[in-house]
């Protein structure tokens, strides 16, 4: 059996009198793969924040290495080989990767000039470890998600890491990225004995990687077995205690009618050539494709932040000019985006003002002057419509959960009654009882009459939600893809294959 690293024992952690964590026990092998699953708000995070030292915990105790910690703090946490990739990465994004992997070491030695060609030395050596090439010199700004990732990797390993925690490392990632990321991580367990703490809401990634599974709910551990006792059915019962039997969205446009949106011909200067497609009223069509195949550009071409080098686009049949985001909400085009952090939300704004952003000119009361109580009414209205979780819609929407922040942009979107609603990757980040109401809001908005485009590499996603997937490679739509004449295995091949 292998050493144990981390040991813990009735963890609790209560946050304003709102208990997160109920008495946690937790053990970490040395050299094994684990995964730790549980939807939105069941104290993954705050578990993995106090095994880092970044919060203290109320009760219980800890063990690393055999070494009890009556308290811990992050740089303990450090010193004993933990190390936490969150999904930020903590990177510096204006330095270059070698500064960024380097960087610890030159602050620890304490010299009052930098050692450039160290730095380089260093870098060229964390890099060799995963077998990795990526340019030293180039500022992580510049960097894809994935390398990101990668080299928040290799500076851990400069950390003598021992056991890395990676909090949702593949939700932006695509099927390629995440298949050389998971070669990585076998590479690091199987040279270094290297523990893993998976984190992720994608439970096919989690029964092909892991080899212990840790079910959390409602903040305890419900579940703890070896990867060959679970399957996915399992899995989703243990993390929300009831079965989610999601029905497929069967639906067939009346083609009699007009389309609700029409591309044709649609070009741009980097990109996009020769886009064609409809979208009919009451369908769900889904754009899918690796990073660079055009998948997200399109939805920004339509939503009039990409500008066109040719093209036309129909809506109801009559031709419009969507040259801003202006042109294109007033022309009825709702956008979802895929990090609704930095660009769907307001973080530090309360939730019932997220609410009503969109809608704000229509809430004004005497003198021009926003009517308080219309924007109170307005975002219980919401609030209740999308079944959004809060205690009260003035706390700040950075407090909800990752389903509950995307039920906010939705309904911010919802408000303003959009004809075509853009959908880029609807629940990245959202566990599944979460992710299984929002497909379930998607096909009833799609009931409603709005036609929905949905931007996704989830594959399971997809055949769940559209009526036609349409396959993007090098800026170009390849093949419309009906779900009832695929499946999984066969859609993820045809994605990756070049």
């Amino acid at each position: 059996m292998a050493d144990q690293l981390l040991h813990l024992t009735g963890i609790y952690k209560s946050f304003a009198g709102v208990r997160a964590l109920r008495g946690v026990d937790l053990s970490i092998e040395s050299g094994r793969i684990h995964c730790l699953v549980g939807e939105n708000g069941c104290g993954k995070s705050t578990l993995i924040k106090i095994i880092a030292g970044v919060y203290p915990r109320d009760a219980g105790e800890m063990f690393i290495n055999g070494k009890e910690f009556a308290d811990i703090n992050p740089i303990d946490a450090i010193r004993e080989g933990i190390q936490v990739i969150y999904q930020d990465f903590s990177l510096f994004p204006n330095l270059t990767v070698a500064e960024n992997i380097a960087l610890n070491e030159e602050l620890a030695e304490g010299r009052r000039l930098v050692n450039w060609r160290q730095v380089r030395r260093v870098a060229k050596d964390a890099l060799a470890q995963i077998e990795v090439d990526i340019p030293l010199n180039a500022r992580v700004e510049e960097m894809s998600v994935a390398n990101k990732q990668l080299i928040a990797i290799a500076k851990a390993l400069r950390l003598n890491a021992q056991l890395i925690i990676m909090d949702e490392p593949t939700s932006a990632l695509t099927e390629r990225e995440v298949r050389a990321l998971f070669t990585v991580i076998h590479k690091l367990q199987e040279r270094r004995d290297i523990a893993f703490l998976f984190v992720s809401h994608k439970l096919n990634e989690v029964l092909e990687i892991s080899e212990t599974i840790i079910v959390m709910r409602n903040g305890k551990i419900v579940s703890t077995g070896d990867r060959k006792e679970y399957d996915n059915t399992r899995l989703i019962f243990e993390m929300t205690g009831h079965d989610i039997t999601e029905k497929s969205y069967a639906f067939t446009p009346d083609m009699s009618l007009p389309p609700l949106l029409k591309v044709e011909n649609l070009s741009t200067t980097d990109l996009l050539q020769d886009i064609n497609f409809e979208l009919r009223e009451g369908e769900i069509v889904g754009v899918t494709g690796l990073l660079g195949s055009g998948r997200t550009e399109l939805a920004l071409a339509l939503y009039g932040t990409l500008s066109l080098s040719a093209g036309r686009i129909y809506i109801d049949d009559k031709l419009v000019q969507i040259n801003s985001i202006q042109d294109a909400i007033a022309n009825g085009i709702g956008y979802v985006p895929e990090d609704r952090l930095s660009e769907g939300l307001f973080l530090e704004q309360s939730i019932s003002r997220n609410l009503v952003v969109r809608i704000i000119d229509r809430l004004r009361g005497a003198f021009g002057l926003t009517d308080p109580q219309k924007v109170r009414e307005q975002a219980h209205h919401l609030v209740n419509a999308l079944s959004i979780k809060t205690s009260d819609p003035e706390l700040p929407v950075k407090t909800l959960s990752g389903g509950n922040q995307q039920r906010v942009v939705l309904a911010k979107w919802l408000a303003s009654t959009p004809r075509v609603m853009i959908l880029n990757g609807p629940t990245v980040g959202v566990d599944v009882g979460s992710k299984e109401e929002l497909h379930e809001m998607m096909k009833q908005l799609a009931s409603e009459g709005m036609g929905l485009l949905v931007i996704s590499d989830d594959i399971p996603e997809l055949l769940q939600t559209c009526n036609r997937i349409l396959l993007m490679r090098h800026g170009r739509i390849i093949e419309e893809i009906l779900p009832s004449e695929t499946n999984e295995n066969e859609l993820s091949a045809k994605l990756i294959e070049e």
